[in-house]
């Protein structure tokens, strides 16, 4: 077990190496190591995510709580991964109510950082601030996840602190980076629930990502119509066949030229 001491001396290394020739292999290193390896083997979705959070968790110490916001392409907000119910709980205020730091988050362009230091002082949400509160949550953060410049983005990682500006002390670059290993698992996969997360194995979505692209783009160059255009006809197709949507953005692939 890392102490909280030895997080702090190995982010302050980190910060100093990064500029130097000392060899650098304490507990940050090991927990961004082991998220990478997760990455190129076979695992599921869902357990990148859970690595992703624990991580969050642990290596963003003023943090009482975190999840992982996902936002559907129908617009339906879920949370397939969190360290502790209550952070459910509140994502699901947020989707029920249609505001909040996630659901900010994924409409927010550029950095897409949201925070709020004290939800009781200060709260932008009318709605979820005093139910936040209320749960004993006063202090939060968000990180939107890709696409960077072109929000709705695929969701948000969260951090939820029990005391007012209780995450003052938040590595934003570490947070920001976290966010984006979530992004690159979810960016492999169409999966939406818990569930459809557990069962996506990471190679396989990533091999079929690769392939519904080279669909929608014989889409896109001849029917001369844009990406969200031609993925809703790949999903309408999926549907009215019954067939997974990687199988039908497959065999429009091999059948290119008889088309």
């Amino acid at each position: 077990m890392t102490s909280e001491q030895e997080w702090t001396a190995d982010r302050t290394r980190f910060a100093r190496d990064g500029q130097g020739d000392l060899a650098w292999e304490g507990p940050l290193a090991r927990q961004f190591d082991a998220l990478g390896e997760l990455l190129l083997t076979g695992i599921t979705v869902a357990e990148v995510l859970d690595r992703v959070v624990g991580a969050a968790k642990a290596l963003v110490s003023p943090a009482d709580m975190v999840s992982v916001t996902l936002r559907a392409p129908s617009g339906i907000y879920t949370t397939p991964v969190r360290t502790d119910k209550l952070a459910d709980e509140l994502d699901q205020l947020q989707y029920t109510h249609d505001e909040g730091p996630c659901v900010e988050a994924t409409r927010t362009p550029g950095a897409a950082v949201v925070e709020v230091p004290d939800l009781t002082a200060n709260s932008p949400w009318s709605r979820w601030g005093p139910a936040a509160t209320r749960a004993g949550v006063h202090s939060v953060f968000a990180v939107g996840l890709f696409p960077t410049n072109a929000p709705p983005r695929l969701g948000a990682l969260n951090f939820y602190a029990f005391r007012p500006y209780g995450l003052d002390g938040i590595d934003r670059q570490l947070a920001i980076l976290l966010a984006g290993y979530a992004a690159t698992a979810l960016t492999a996969t169409e999966a939406v629930t818990a569930a459809e997360l557990e069962a996506a194995q990471l190679r396989e979505a990533l091999r079929s990502r690769d392939v519904i692209g080279q669909a929608k783009g014989i889409l896109m160059q001849r029917q001369g119509i844009g990406a969200d255009e031609a993925f809703d006809i790949l999903r309408r197709t999926s549907q009215d066949l019954n067939v997974k949507l990687a199988e039908v953005a497959a065999m429009l692939v091999r059948r290119r030229n008889e088309i």
